[in-house]
Order: structure tokens, then C-alpha cells, then sequence
């Protein structure tokens, strides 16, 4: 899978907390859907709903309530879910996925200028596929993230509004999730 080339196509990613918007995820034009928050009851139905739909699903293995962190949860994940991918702060679940051939976001959270030196440091070590930066309002540390990583970059975290959307692109990002369901068709 080629994370880039799907964002070319069309960068918006729907970002899903729930089931309630699972509809207008699959009617927006983007390829690949984020399950950002879910369940042990509810995640194999909504991966294979959205997967049925013609979807790329990552899922944020983090996120998934109920689903411990030890090796038997991520083979649950990898094995049982099937995801076409997941997304991850963890480090070991980057090692994880990379062994067990599954695409992998790992997702950074920029706070300060400590921060921004760990991302890239980590970046650098973890080869994720690609990397999600949040908060996504950020055009000047968006810019020197893509600047320094030869990885597709998304951005997610406070996006607003159309201008927000295009901000992050202008900046170098290359996809943006939200779950605001009015920018998924924009």
C-alpha cells in the first residue's frame, strides 16, 4: 500500500470516535478511514463494514478499549480485526506491525521544542509509514517536520474548518484527519 499515492488522491481522512458517523465515512471520497476510538464489542464489525465499503482501515490500536497492549492484543488486532493498517504512539507496536507486515502511522504529539527533537529522533529510528503530527495547526513545525522526514505526513488534532484543512497542505502535509463530518467531502 502506498500511503502517499492514496493521499494524492484525496487527502481528507475521516476520523471515526464511534459508529454513529460510520455512513457518512463511507460516502465521503476518501480512500482511507481512521478508527480512532472503539471497542473489543464493536471494532471487528465497524473494520469489516468500512473494509466491505471499499475502505482502508487503520485502526489506533492505542484506542481500542478493552484491548491490552501485550503481544496477544496486537495478534488479536493484526490476526482477528484485520485491519488494512493501524496507528500507534507506541514504539513497540511500530516494531510490531513492521514484523508482521502491516502499514503503520505512528502519531506524535508536538508540544514543545523537546517534543519536536524526540518526533524526529523516533521518526528516524521507528520507519513507521508514514507519521500523523497533532495538533494540526501548526503550518511552521508541519513545514520543518516534512523538511527533515522523507515520510508521507498527516496532520490531525483541532481541525476546524476548510482553512484549517488547507493550512496543514500548504504547509507540506500530505493528508489530514478529522472527525468533522462537514469537512470529510470537502
Amino acid at each position: 500500500m502506498n500511503i502517499r499515492e492514496i493521499l494524492e488522491r484525496n487527502p481528507i481522512i475521516p476520523a471515526l470516535k464511534n459508529e454513529e458517523n460510520i455512513e457518512e465515512a463511507i460516502k465521503s471520497g476518501s480512500e482511507i478511514v481512521f478508527i480512532i476510538m472503539s471497542n473489543l464489542m464493536n471494532i471487528k464489525d465497524i473494520v469489516s463494514r468500512l473494509k466491505s465499503e471499499g475502505k482502508i482501515v487503520f485502526v489506533h490500536a492505542d484506542m481500542v478499549e478493552g484491548l491490552s497492549s501485550s503481544n496477544y492484543g496486537k495478534e488479536f488486532l493484526v490476526n482477528t480485526i484485520r485491519p488494512d493498517g493501524i496507528i500507534t504512539t507506541k514504539h513497540n507496536m511500530v516494531s510490531f506491525a513492521r514484523k508482521n507486515n502491516i502499514s503503520v502511522i505512528q502519531r506524535y504529539f508536538i508540544l514543545d521544542s523537546f517534543s519536536f527533537k524526540n518526533t524526529i529522533a523516533h521518526i528516524r529510528e521507528n520507519k513507521p509509514d508514514a507519521i500523523e503530527i497533532l495538533p494540526g495547526l501548526m503550518p511552521k513545525i508541519i513545514k520543518r517536520i516534512c523538511n527533515l522526514v522523507n515520510l508521507p505526513v498527516i496532520t490531525g488534532g483541532l481541525i476546524e474548518d476548510k482553512e484549517d484543512v488547507m493550512n496543514a497542505l500548504k504547509s507540506g502535509a500530505e493528508g489530514v484527519s478529522t472527525t468533522k463530518v462537514e469537512i470529510w467531502s470537502m
